[in-house]
């Protein structure tokens, strides 16, 4: 049979998300199911690895009754996927214990011993990472063997949530350059795993998946697999990428000069580079594209969407309860009150960072702060000043970029945080840079979902891929008064971190 439909998903960190798509880039289908992440202690994110793997085969069984296709018609499947998140495995392939999110910042200590062994400029030098903080998967295995010790010695393979999803599929324990650049024990240069890391870890190469390229052929479907999933098991499971790489060729960002910005739970952008950029005053991670022989450097931070998810959860039930007798979106009327409110918020300013500050500031110990609150606001002035704060973020980490000399001509808005028409015009007037959306709002299941067409050979590689499913939608222009309007409050923003990141 001439097969011709492809599945992408995308292993975030609250939900999985997939698509169905033909090899032109027609969405047949679409589907998601969240789960609920654990915090035993303070600092500490966990998640049950069984609710990764739950939530891929309901998705996958959603996509085929949605899209009523012969599933001897998909092609090949793959992964976009949250990174640095780690998964510890015994033999056949069961975890045991609870996954450690990317968010868990438990190893403060073990990072800054990692930091002292090696010192920044050789892990620059080598990982691309100019900071070494407990985010990164190194710094959660001496951690482990202090706290941990019996169940360390169990360990088969430290995966990664890709890698574990993989596995699940085909058996095999596979990974690639683009999904560990951020473990701190990957050689970006070599693309190879970092020998005088793992040997200060304690841990082998054997203890680690295989590297493969991305796009490169996983396996096919075990037996068990495909009962579960109710995918033909000839399906070709393809080796996927970290999923804001996979976002960015998902939405197009494949040569330099263009960036995206993905505003989900997390922010992060994909700044794409011929070569690695490897400088501390930069003070930016530097990883593996997914498109062989490129980089790309990328800003984020830790906490973005879920502000405003947070914000929703707890202070806006009224909203909640009305969106759903009106068979609405609350996020639309809270951005409908956020839209009453004039630029600046009335000077209302927040520090986004519940669970810490990424680059430029690398903090751990920040939290989330308002500031400048008067009796006269509402929560239209609370909602309104998270999505600028947001913003502030996107701009603090782009002036870095230009500081470096890299042009930033066009930003290509993904994420759950692109719906929002009046979040993609503040982006524009903050940064003074145009903000594109795409057709799909899910780009990174769209980068996974090239990355499985480039695999089953329904595409040459991942640029046919893009010009057959990658279609832009609106633009948002900076208007050029507002960007005035909005460098105080920038400044604002910045004056607020400097005064107060020592407070913690």
């Amino acid at each position: 049979m001439n097969r011709k439909h492809l599945i992408g998903l995308d292993a975030g960190t609250t939900a999985i998300k997939g698509v169905l798509i033909d090899d032109q880039g027609a969405v047949l289908a679409s589907a998601g199911k969240e789960y609920v992440l654990e915090y035993p202690a303070s600092d500490c994110c966990e998640a049950d690895p069984e609710v990764y793997w739950h939530a891929t085969r309901q998705v996958i069984h959603s996509l085929l009754e949605k899209s009523g296709c012969n599933k001897k018609s998909i092609a090949g499947l793959a992964f976009s996927s949250q990174g640095e998140t780690l998964i510890c495995v015994d033999r056949n392939g069961k975890p045991l214990r609870n996954a450690i999110v990317w968010l868990d910042n438990r190893s403060v200590n073990e990072a800054e011993q990692i930091r002292h062994e090696f010192g920044e400029e050789t892990i620059l030098q080598v990982t691309g990472q100019p900071e070494i903080i407990p985010t990164w998967t190194a710094s959660r295995i001496p951690w482990l063997r202090k706290h941990e010790t019996s169940l360390l010695d169990r360990v088969h393979k430290f995966q990664l949530v890709e890698d574990h999803l993989v596995g699940r599929l085909t058996g095999k324990y596979v990974t690639n350059a683009c999904m560990s650049s951020s473990t701190l024990y990957l050689d970006i240069h070599r693309q190879q795993w970092w020998e005088d890391m793992l040997g200060y870890l304690g841990i082998t190469a054997d203890q680690l998946p295989v590297l493969l390229e991305p796009g490169q052929t996983a396996g096919e479907l075990t037996g068990e697999a495909a009962r579960q999933t109710g995918l033909d098991k000839s399906t070709l499971v393809i080796s996927g990428v970290y999923d804001h790489a996979s976002g960015a060729f998902g939405a197009g960002n494949i040569f330099p000069g263009m960036v995206t910005e993905t505003t989900g739970t997390a922010m992060a952008m994909v700044v794409t580079l011929e070569k690695p950029v490897l400088d501390k005053t930069l003070n930016l991670p530097c990883q593996c594209h997914a498109v062989p022989g490129k980089y790309f450097l990328m800003p984020y931070g830790q906490t973005a969407g879920m502000v405003l998810r947070w914000f929703r959860d707890v202070f806006c039930r009224e909203e909640v309860t009305e969106a759903e007798n009106r068979s609405i979106d609350p996020y639309e009327l809270m951005t409908g009150q956020a839209a009453d409110i004039p630029p600046g918020s009335e000077g209302l300013v927040l520090l986004p960072h519940l669970m810490g500050a990424g680059p430029p500031e690398f903090n751990t110990k920040v939290k989330g702060a308002f500031a400048g609150i008067t009796p006269g606001m509402t929560k239209g002035h609370f909602i309104r000043a998270i999505m600028e704060a947001v913003a502030c973020m996107v701009n603090r980490n782009l002036e870095s970029v230009k500081e470096s000399g890299i042009s930033v001509k066009q930003i290509r808005a993904l994420g759950g945080g692109s719906a929002s028409k009046l979040w993609n015009q503040i982006k524009a007037d903050m940064t003074g840079i145009p903000y594109m959306t795409v057709q799909t709002s899910e780009a990174a299941c769209t980068g996974a979902a090239i990355l499985a067409g480039v695999g089953s050979g329904v595409f040459r590689d991942i640029s046919d891929g893009c010009n057959k499913m990658v279609s832009l939608r609106d633009e948002f222009l900076p208007d050029r008064a507002m960007h005035d309007t909005y460098k105080p409050v920038f400044r604002n923003y910045v004056k607020l971190y400097d005064h107060l990141k020592n407070y913690w």
